[in-house]
């Protein structure tokens, strides 16, 4: 049984986002290079702009990015672009928030389990192996197909519980 991994999706006060950004550009670039892609101007500057901070981002907030960086680009070529980017599995689409956030694993097969904070908005990916199997056998079991999909937590992080906790112990102290 594999064990589970936390992919390069999650944010901390140590990170450095601009190493971060810099590394997901550089591997997009090879692997679109590697599968005779295109990695235009227009999807390198969106996928730069998902990857700006570890939170999800929607497309319209993408769309005010680019015209704030002097790109007139309208929802239709953003919407290309990220579907470029979802095809070529850079980045992941999360349903429950309706947004976009980098993949911490581009070019390499894994199970997306996503953990959302409801607090800061913070998501995690985490690469669970035997989570995906579990799943998959008990598909199985049904008779159900299941296609290859995220799986998306919501929650608390550490961050935000505790915080709640103070509030609480401030509240009633």
């Amino acid at each position: 049984m594999s064990a589970s991994r936390i992919l390069g999706t999650e944010a901390s006060t140590a990170h450095n986002h601009g190493h971060c950004v810099h590394q997901a550009l550089e591997q997009a670039e090879h692997s679109c290079r590697q599968n005779g892609l295109r990695l235009t101007p227009i999807r390198r500057q969106v996928l730069e702009l998902v990857w700006e901070g570890h939170h999800p981002v929607k497309a319209y907030d993408l769309i005010d990015a680019l015209r704030g960086r002097g790109v007139r680009a309208g929802p239709p070529t953003v919407y290309r672009a990220l579907d470029f980017l979802l095809k070529a599995g850079l980045i992941h689409r999360l349903d429950t928030v309706n947004a976009f956030i980098g993949c911490g694993a581009p070019g390499r097969p894994h199970a997306g389990l996503f953990f959302i904070c409801q607090g800061c908005g913070d998501v995690v990916e985490l690469d669970a192996p035997a989570t995906a199997r579990m799943i998959g056998a008990e598909a199985k079991g049904l008779g159900f197909q299941v296609v290859p999909q995220a799986v998306e937590i919501l929650g608390r992080c550490r961050r935000c519980g505790d915080l709640r906790q103070q509030t609480a112990l401030d509240a009633n102290g």
